[in-house]
């Protein structure tokens, strides 16, 4: 009897493991979605270089979470502090047995984390591409993945001070994306606009990204690996609790493009696939907060107002002269904002009490992070410079810090939008 119990123990933990590793896999296929949607929404001149930084943003955050990263997320030993630290590097567990909450290794929770934590460092890469210097845009991420990412990260999931008051965010609305939105929008403040993106006249002049059909990968790549992403918080295969998951995260998706679809044409009159591209994204980001807690309806309305939201928010950031090219802020802080308290007011949190709890930790994640991020690229600016020069910009990155063509096609891609002064 105890032989055939332990045989059952060891298929499940296997089963659970595995899991775990392919949710892995298809969070790290985001990184794709992410470099395929950034690269359609920016200009033919500027493709190479934001391709670049992603292909650079996942090797710098591998490193930097497992230098560093992981154990400021999980010091271990501060349940309900502000700050713990495990010690330089990955700690090897002693004995054969390397189960980790009994569901899986050691190894499969560090690799697991660490595709999250690249995950926040990309997010500022769209909002802040087309004029940010490379070195600059590079440590800047080093340094966010590295400590900003993570100690945040452990307020709630290494069991720190979120977690022991009922703050409440299971796969990252605010933890991941809000962290990502906030650092994007420090950056964005600091670097300032493309040039003739606003009129001296306060006119905002659109500069459309060069590959549409790019971009509309890249947002279904992101939906699959998003599968991943939400399915594999659950830390474990429980079949019930990854379905329902699945069923979630996939309708509030849908919901987010529909409320994009009809609001975008309310408001401009025209069916703008961008807007329902990030209409996708705004519900999906809307519902990772509480993607476990929640019934199909109400991931569906999750996912509908966060798709409302998106066409407001990023027509406020224009009349505000945020200049983000891909909509980050407007898709992964607001509505990463918008997801966090969906908590409190659906599902089987839902209450007054959860709303203040939730609101409490998310305003208080969003503040550090943006003190942060905007004291890092302050001290960039000042010390190295942050933004290309302009005759750079006018050119493009691609030849300016890169010496190279997106496209066999590009043969003087100087001569491209030179108009935009």
């Amino acid at each position: 009897m105890e032989e055939a119990l332990t045989t059952a123990n060891d298929a499940m933990f296997t089963a659970n493991n595995l899991w775990i590793l392919i949710a892995t896999v298809l969070v790290f296929v985001m990184h794709l979605g992410f470099a395929t949607l950034e690269a359609g929404f920016v200009q033919k001149k500027n493709a190479v270089n934001i391709l670049f930084k992603n292909a650079m943003i996942i090797a710098i955050g591998l490193l930097t979470y497992y230098f560093i990263g992981f154990s400021l997320m999980y010091p271990g030993t501060n349940a309900g502090g502000l700050f713990g630290f495990a010690g330089f590097g990955l700690h090897y567990p002693e004995g054969p047995a390397i189960a980790y909450n009994g569901a899986m290794t050691y190894w499969t929770d560090f690799i697991f984390q660490a595709m999250f934590a690249a995950t926040a460092a990309t997010i500022v890469s769209g909002a802040v591409a087309e004029r940010i210097k490379l070195e600059s845009f590079l440590i800047f991420a080093a340094v966010f993945v590295a400590i900003c990412y993570p100690i945040t990260g452990m307020w709630k999931w290494g069991a720190g001070w979120l977690d022991a008051a009922g703050f409440y965010d299971f796969a990252g609305s605010t933890l991941v994306h809000a962290v990502g939105g906030a650092g994007a929008l420090a950056a964005v403040i600091l670097l300032g606009a493309r040039k003739g993106k606003y009129g001296k006249d306060g006119s905002i002049k659109p500069i459309p990204g060069h590959n549409m059909p790019l971009a509309t990968i890249g947002v279904f790549m992101l939906w699959f690996g998003w599968f991943g992403f939400n399915g594999g918080s659950v830390l474990s295969a429980d079949p019930v609790g990854v379905s329902l998951v699945f069923v979630t995260t996939c309708l509030a998706a849908a919901g987010g493009a529909i409320g994009a679809f009809f609001t975008s044409f309310a408001l401009f009159k025209s069916h703008d696939l961008s807007m329902v591209l990030n209409g996708i994204l705004g519900g999906l980001v809307g519902i990772t907060a509480g993607a476990d807690q929640m019934g199909p309806t109400s991931a569906i309305i999750i996912g509908l107002v966060a798709g409302i939201i998106i066409p407001f928010s990023v027509v406020f950031f224009d009349r505000i002269k945020i200049d983000d090219p891909v909509g980050a802020t407007s898709v992964h802080l607001v509505c990463g904002i918008w997801g966090t308290l969906a908590v409190g007011i659906f599902g089987a949190k839902a209450g007054l009490t959860q709303l203040g709890i939730q609101l409490y930790g998310c305003l208080a994640i969003i503040a550090f992070t943006f003190v942060f991020a905007f004291v890092v690229m302050y001290v960039l600016k000042v010390t190295i410079g942050i933004r290309v020069s302009e005759e750079e910009e006018l050119k493009g990155l691609d030849l300016g810090e890169h010496d190279m063509n997106a496209y066999a096609d590009s043969v003087e891609q100087g001569a491209y939008n030179l108009s935009v002064k």
